[in-house]
């Protein structure tokens, strides 16, 4: 969590599974996640035009899969090495 406003809720039940990690303000290229949807935008959606929400909606889910499918991707995208270990830390 980056400490962004939308990011934060009194109302929210943190499941026992779930390890949060704070990150400096105004870091994205900290954020895994921000990779991921990075890599997502480069190689499925750049110079794309969709001509409804579904044909949309159709592309992204094959892009998930895709991602789903390909581990060694997602863990040289967010696999790194602070995040593991903060993560192994925290258990």
């Amino acid at each position: 969590l980056d400490g962004a406003g939308w990011h934060k809720s009194k109302d929210f039940d943190l499941p026992e599974n779930i390890r949060l990690l704070f990150l400096p303000p105004y870091s994205p290229e900290l954020n895994s996640q921000e990779h991921l949807w990075d890599e997502l935008r480069e190689k499925y959606f750049y110079s794309r035009a969709f001509d409804s929400i579904d044909a949309l909606e159709n592309h992204f889910v094959n892009a998930l899969c895709d991602l789903e499918n390909a581990p060694a991707l997602i863990k040289s995208i967010t696999g790194w090495n602070w995040i593991i270990n903060a993560v192994s830390s925290a258990n």
